[in-house]
Order: C-alpha cells, then sequence, then structure tokens
C-alpha cells in the first residue's frame, strides 16, 4: 500500500505518535496524571514484570478510549480452529497436502478469522507451552471486527495475497515472500484484496527471537536492521452498530461488543510490536567446500524452550542461492529427526520434491519419521555433473521445525480433503545400488 511508512529494527526501543497529534507522546514519564490530548494511558506487557532487561516487553499506548471498555466476552464458534490434538488417532506416516483450497466469494464470504484451520500442533496454552499449525483461506476483508490472541504469537506467511494489517501500533502491508509477526495480545484486523492464503505458525508462552550467530559472528543469516514496524495511526470512529473484538483464549473463540474502533492509539512506545520481515533479504550462509549443512543455518526465527539449543519452534527458508560443494550428494539428505518438520511452498518448486509438493500446500515429517529426496531426485543428483548453479531460483519454501511431537486435526487428515494419499508413492522407485565386488577407486 502506496504510502505507509515503517521504523526498522528488531525488538527495539520504538517511539511513534500520529503526526495529526504532535506531542501526543507524555515527556519524561509513562502515567501522567493527565495526558496529552486528554488521552488514556495503557501498558500493553509481553513479559513478565520481573522479566531480565534482554527479555523484558512491554509497549504503552496514549489511546482515546481504553481497551477495557466494553460488553463482556461470549464464546464464539471456533469453526475449524482447535486445541485438540485427540480428537484422532495419532498418524506416523509421511503427509502431505495439496493446496489448500480457498473458499469462492461469490459462493460465501469468509474474512480471515473465520477461514481459520488448524493442520497440527501439540502442548497447551492454559500451561503456555505449545504450538499450533493453522492454515488462512479467505476472501474477504474484516469489517467492524477484530482479533486478540491472548494464547500466543502469530507468525503469518502470507501464499497468495497480500494483507493488509491494521493494528493498535499501525498498519502493515504483507505480501507473499513478506513474513509478519503479531505477538501476544494486540489486537488487528486484516483486509484482503481477492482469493487470499497463507500458513501461520502460532507459540504459546514463548515470543520469536533471532537466532543466535555462534561461529557465524556479528553478521549474517535475517539483519535486525530489515525487520519494520508500523507507525502510530488511529481511527476515532464510533460504531453505533457494534464492533467486534474476538479473542483466542485457551484454545477458544470469545467474542464481546463495544461502540469505538480499537484502532484509537494516538501515540505509543516501547519494544513490544507487530513487525514485518522480507525474505529476500535474508543473507544466506551456505557449504562452499563439501557436504550438506544442516537446514538450521538458514533459520530466520526462532522461539526458544528452556532446554538450550531446543526451540519450541523455528521458522527456516530454503532461498535461491549457489550450489557448489564438490563431490556431494547437494540435496537434503535422507534423515530422521527428534523434531517435528512442517513444510510450506510460497512459490515455484522444491528442489527435493519438484513433482506432488506444490505452492499453497504442505507436507508433515513427524518425529523420528524417515524422510528426503524422492527416487527422482536421487538418480538425478547421484550422477549430476557437479558444477557451480543456482539452487531454487524463483522459489521459496519453508520449514516450521518444532521440538513437540505434533498431531493432526481431524480437519487435516480428513475433512479438507486435500491430504494426498498416494505421496508415500515418491520413494517407492527407489532402488538398491549396493555392489559387494566395489573396490577404491572404482566407479
Amino acid at each position: 500500500m502506496a504510502g505507509l511508512k515503517y521504523m526498522s529494527g528488531f525488538g527495539n526501543e520504538f517511539s511513534s505518535e500520529d503526526p495529526r497529534c504532535p506531542g501526543s507522546l507524555p515527556e519524561g514519564q509513562n502515567n501522567p496524571q493527565v495526558c496529552p490530548y486528554g488521552l488514556y494511558a495503557e501498558q500493553l506487557s509481553g513479559s513478565a514484570f520481573t522479566c531480565p532487561r534482554p527479555a523484558n516487553k512491554r509497549s504503552w499506548f496514549y489511546r482515546i478510549l481504553p481497551s477495557v471498555k466494553h460488553k463482556p466476552f461470549t464464546p464464539e464458534p471456533c469453526g475449524n480452529l482447535t486445541e485438540d490434538w485427540n480428537e484422532v488417532e495419532p498418524d506416523p506416516n509421511q503427509l502431505r497436502w495439496l493446496p489448500f483450497t480457498i473458499p469462492k466469494s461469490t459462493e460465501r464470504k469468509v474474512d480471515f478469522v473465520a477461514g481459520l484451520h488448524t493442520v497440527c500442533g501439540a502442548g497447551d496454552a492454559k500451561s503456555r507451552n505449545g504450538i499450533g499449525i493453522h492454515m488462512y483461506t479467505c476472501n474477504t476483508s474484516m469489517v467492524d471486527r477484530c482479533f486478540n490472541n491472548s494464547d500466543g504469537d502469530f507468525l503469518i506467511v502470507p501464499q497468495q495475497g497480500e494483507i493488509l494489517i491494521t493494528t493498535e501500533f499501525g498498519k502493515i502491508m504483507v505480501e507473499p515472500n513478506e513474513i509478519c509477526v503479531i505477538q501476544q495480545g494486540m489486537r488487528f484486523s486484516v483486509d484482503v484484496f481477492g482469493e487470499t492464503r497463507g500458513y501461520i505458525l502460532e507459540v504459546y508462552g514463548s515470543h520469536y527471537e533471532l537466532p543466535d550467530l555462534g561461529p557465524i559472528g556479528a553478521n549474517g543469516l535475517a539483519n535486525p536492521r530489515d525487520f519494520l514496524c508500523p507507525v502510530a495511526w488511529y481511527e476515532d470512529r464510533t460504531v453505533t452498530t457494534g464492533y467486534t473484538v474476538i479473542n483466542k483464549y485457551q484454545g477458544k473463540l470469545f467474542a464481546c461488543q463495544q461502540d469505538f474502533s480499537p484502532f484509537n492509539v494516538v501515540a505509543w512506545h516501547g519494544n513490544y510490536t507487530p513487525y514485518k520481515y522480507n525474505l529476500r533479504n535474508f543473507m544466506v550462509i551456505n557449504c562452499v567446500a563439501f557436504d550438506h549443512a544442516d537446514p538450521s543455518i538458514f533459520t530466520v526465527l526462532t522461539a526458544k524452550s528452556t532446554r538450550p539449543g531446543v526451540a519450541i519452534a523455528d521458522f527456516v527458508i530454503f532461498p535461491p542461492r549457489w550450489g557448489v560443494a564438490d563431490h556431494t550428494f547437494r540435496p537434503p539428505y535422507y534423515h530422521r529427526n527428534c523434531m517435528s518438520e512442517f513444510m510450506g511452498l510460497i512459490k515455484g518448486h522444491y528442489e527435493a520434491k519438484e513433482e506432488g509438493f506444490q505452492p499453497g500446500g504442505a507436507s508433515l515429517h513427524s518425529m523420528m519419521t524417515p524422510h528426503g529426496p524422492d527416487a527422482d531426485c536421487f538418480e538425478k543428483c547421484s550422477t549430476a555433473d557437479l558444477k557451480p548453479e543456482r539452487v531454487a531460483e524463483g522459489t521459496m519454501a519453508f520449514m516450521f521445525e518444532s521440538s513437540f511431537s505434533m498431531a493432526v486435526t481431524k480437519w487435516g487428515l480428513q475433512t479438507c480433503q486435500r491430504l494426498d494419499k498416494t505421496y508415500y508413492q515418491c520413494w517407492e522407485p527407489l532402488r538398491s545400488h549396493f555392489d559387494p565386488n566395489w573396490k577404491p577407486g572404482k566407479k
């Protein structure tokens, strides 16, 4: 959207005021007896008050009316959004989904919240430890309603169609090949411009952060300055017909009514904000001699657990890059993993499975379930002439990796009717190349 402005930096202390109200940020204190312009002061806390300073997250709003002014919350139908991980039996098989269906606007109007569908997940929002993976498929904008996730953070990955997200902090336009993080408790509304689809990685009890770089050094991967957060924007709008605030709380949806727009924040300051990032800005690290590096070197954001080096969730991408490794099978290796791997495709073809894995679809390789290149990929890349070549040009695949053993929902296994039951067949043609008479030097 032309004209939108942003501030750059990851986790910075920001301050912003709508230019229509200069001086709306109080000077020298957070909570004056009377705020400029007669505004209300309200704090949004993203961490415990007593967290160490590097982990302490909060922002102060200066708003026309406080968010506490609303009618009571009442239960709202959840549709296909769920935290029930026991509704169907576990399935350890390699799973792949065809592109998830987007409803036609001529048939029914579906906005972002109505279009949320949980594919898989684990853990529990009440104990603040777990994740959920959702698809959103929608065709119409949210009108006089907003969403508030009390359970955790949403990492949103658009795949088809740009989305304009209005938040209490300001507006963010997010296009395919960009991502956006809306952190716990932040109210937002989503405008779409046609048939729209994307992926969501939700984490409970932890916030996303940049991964440690270790021997890589001070620079590389996703650089902090490339993350953008919105500038203050407010609307002073009375909604006599009622404005609906939808609250995701303990895995269920609740709705309340108020008679004003929640996007009435004239100014704000703090380090707890929504933000977006363009995946084209990722600085790729890769092998320049031999072998295949673990995909952790492609981590954009991580949500850490209490165990060092073990993530609740990692967001990993496989961007265009050079492949130059000598005497090496260059695609991902065959693998059994103590982590769960959910993959999606924003555009193009994934190098290890050029057929079957499509943009808007997904795959899940569960804990210790074997996976790897299909038979065609193995045969082609085992005999390829190893010259420097561009890998994944024009594509963008990604992975949500988690230490949780994820359960697939009934919607994911049955209701959506997008499960590709022929997936296992891509490995069926693999044949033995074993030669008991092999000798060193023999090809």
